[in-house]
């Protein structure tokens, strides 16, 4: 480990301060994984010194901080958004497939018509995640230790979707979804290379009906968030998931249109917090529109295009348009 030189009291620096990663994160320098990777590559310098290891530590009142040469002045101001993510959008900074991404959704156009011509946001990153063919309420922040907390499954922080899934479930199959259900623990593509699967019991989950039909829609909130688990766990009942919405996270309700974001008030980003401790929260007893589901639109009625009927008392051929007559000057050759 790289060991700062201490400072005229005596201090050991390779103690004192926050953990460097950290320190870049906070600043919206990368999230905290690429910042790691940033020390590794010898691109951070504190105090003149380049770090190459990970675990110094610096504290940004006392320690002249650079990355690629340029002064690190300080944490951002930390800002919190809720966005309404579409369907064919993936969580996260950079796609390497180059699908759109959700930063996207937060472009300067955007920015300038909620923050103001001359304003910039701090670099943001998604809190959690929701795979690309999901949509709905997704946090993007640059707290990273708010971020870190939400994320966690010992947080137990409520988590509401709108679930299609393909036929009818038996109501044993939802009773057992509701108790926890054994499925696959990370990706499955990995599982399927592999060809070993570990298990992972499911924590009991909150299911509700709320359309019926061939292919019925389920509120369910969960209090973990793993790897595609809404999918997961209704496949391990024969049901094939169709569409999936995120309607609440903590005390947040979905609240904006598929694209639009908008920020957290100062009493939502207290509610937050007290989720990521395990505290009780409250969300809103009326759901707005973009947290229920539309009405079904009936199917259109196909146009009949009978004849009209002849009254009885007209002979056949009456009120027909008349044809030409042979010979007549209707029908003079040229």
């Amino acid at each position: 480990m790289n060991k700062l030189p201490a400072s005229n009291s005596g201090e050991d620096r390779s103690i004192a301060g926050e953990r460097l990663q950290k320190l870049l994160a906070r600043a919206g320098i990368a999230s905290r994984r690429a910042a790691e990777q940033m020390i590794l590559d010898g691109r951070v310098q504190v105090n003149g010194q380049t770090i190459t290891e990970l675990g110094a530590r610096a504290d940004l009142s006392r320690d002249h901080i650079r990355v690629d040469g340029k002064r690190l002045h300080g944490p951002e101001p930390t800002r919190y958004f809720m966005v309404n993510k579409p369907r064919g959008y993936v969580t996260t900074l950079d796609d390497p497939e180059h699908r759109p991404t959700v930063v996207e959704l937060l472009g300067q156009a955007a920015q300038k018509k909620l923050i103001g011509e001359h304003c910039r946001l701090p670099r943001l990153y998604p809190v959690g995640r929701l795979d690309y063919l999901s949509e709905g309420l997704l946090l993007m922040t640059n707290d990273g230790d708010l971020a870190n907390k939400l994320s966690k499954v010992a947080s137990g922080v409520a988590k509401t979707y709108l679930v299609k899934v393909s036929g009818t479930p038996s109501e044993a199959g939802i009773d057992q979804l509701r108790r926890g259900i054994m499925i696959d623990r990370g990706r499955l593509a990995d599982t399927r290379s592999s060809g070993r699967r570990d298990r992972v019991l499911t924590q009991p989950a909150k299911i509700e009906q709320v359309r019926g039909g061939d292919n019925p829609w389920f509120e369910v909130t969960l209090t973990e968030g793993r790897n595609r688990q809404l999918r997961k766990m209704f496949e391990e009942i024969g049901h094939h998931v169709e569409k999936i919405r995120r309607i609440a996270y903590g005390a947040l309700t979905l609240d904006v249109p598929p694209g639009s974001f908008r920020e957290l008030t100062h009493g939502e980003v207290l509610a937050l917090h007290r989720a990521a401790a395990g505290l009780k929260v409250e969300r809103r007893k009326v759901l707005p529109e973009a947290a229920v589901l539309k009405k079904p639109v009936p199917p259109k009625r196909k146009p009949s295009y009978r004849s009209p009927r002849r009254p009885a008392n007209q002979p056949s051929g009456a009120g027909d348009k008349p044809s030409a007559r042979v010979g007549g000057k209707h029908n003079r050759s040229a």
